[in-house]
């Protein structure tokens, strides 16, 4: 085993390395590996050109033939704005750099804006697949809320060479019901141009704070993932689960949320974290959708939250990482070497799926 990974992993190490009880076994699932697409997307509604998209997202970088995918997300120079996200390193105002940095990282591809994307479409297009993120929550209207609107057209994404689109949906937002019908028909649209499609799965309400932010709750991540397959993400990129219970936490007495039962806490799901990411495989079609899970906010611990978060990740039977700001946000040598470090967890072959 990776020395470095193990190093990186600390204390947490064994837990996370020899945990082998989930709830949900591995049996169940339809993992990742050289033939995902022949043993699992060949036998769906997918169109031939979708599956050579897919095949080619599978097959570019340093885990081509693997089955595990390594994505270089830079829409946050909307998202978050681009002085607060690039004051770090202004060299990504330049989105030739954002697509440099995924190549010098060995991605399977860049997911970016149509500006970013489309201002270097004819140089880099056919060097890596582009994910183009089709809508965004602009963030200048005061006060700011979570919200995501169109940006363009899905056939601006096919323009520009594009292997997959992107979207998002803030389940729980008083946007979402708009958000589903939208990106429902953006995806139906990119799948007849042949494109893949990439769902960020995230939840948005004020009421999900409570004791514990429980827009990181197992059970509550993972039904918006349930609602992202439903509408034909081919893979999922929700955040890693830090807890469990959210309806629980909202079903309070004075007013009713959802369904619920509690074998879904007993039957389903342990508190181990590789269990809590389970639970959210399994609500992807017990992985016939890929789950991706995302990176994070940079911080002073960024090497090993990425090594935890790739170790978890794959251990539950997921299929890679999609990290952004914990790569760009600092020297392009340094994010690259970030993003191999993932890369590497994926790699190593003694790192199994408990």
């Amino acid at each position: 085993m990776n020395n470095e990974i193990v190093k990186l992993l600390g204390d947490n190490g064994k837990n996370l390395l020899e945990f082998n009880t989930p709830k949900i076994a591995k049996e169940s699932l339809h993992l990742p590996g050289p033939d995902f697409i022949d043993r699992v997307w060949a036998a769906s509604d997918r169109t031939p050109r979708v599956l050579a998209n897919l095949h080619r997202l599978f097959n570019t970088g340093r885990l081509a033939g693997t089955g595990y995918v390594s994505i270089l997300p830079v829409d946050q120079g909307i998202e978050h704005s681009g002085g607060a996200s690039f004051a770090k390193n202004p060299i990504y105002f330049d989105g030739e750099n954002i697509v440099k940095l995924a190549l010098e990282g060995g991605c399977n591809a860049v997911a970016s804006t149509y500006g970013v994307l489309g201002s270097v479409a004819r140089k880099y297009a056919h060097k890596i697949p582009f994910i183009v993120k089709i809508n965004h929550n602009e963030l200048l209207t005061f006060p700011n809320k979570a919200d995501q609107i169109m940006f363009g057209t899905v056939r601006q994404a096919y323009d520009m060479g594009a292997a997959a689109v992107g979207a998002t949906i803030y389940f729980g937002s008083d946007g979402a019901s708009r958000q589903i019908i939208e990106v429902a028909e953006a995806f139906a649209e990119a799948h007849e141009y042949g494109m893949a499609t990439i769902l960020w799965c995230y939840l948005r309400n004020n009421a999900f704070k409570k004791d514990k932010d429980y827009h990181l709750a197992a059970d509550l991540t993972g039904q918006a993932n349930h609602l992202g397959v439903t509408i034909q993400a081919d893979i999922i990129k929700q955040k890693l689960p830090e807890n469990n219970n959210g309806y629980g936490a909202l079903n309070t007495g004075e007013s009713s949320y959802g369904k619920i039962d509690k074998r879904i806490y007993s039957d389903l799901c342990s508190d181990h974290p590789i269990d809590l990411t389970r639970y959210q495989v399994a609500n992807c079609y017990m992985g016939r959708a890929g789950l991706i899970n995302s990176g994070g906010a940079s911080g002073s611990n960024d090497f090993a939250e990425a090594a935890m978060t790739a170790v978890v990740n794959k251990r539950a039977g997921g299929m890679g990482l999609i990290s952004g700001r914990k790569a760009f946000q600092r020297p392009m040598a340094e994010g690259a070497k970030l993003l191999n470090l993932i890369q590497d967890v994926y790699l190593d072959n003694d790192i199994t799926v408990a």
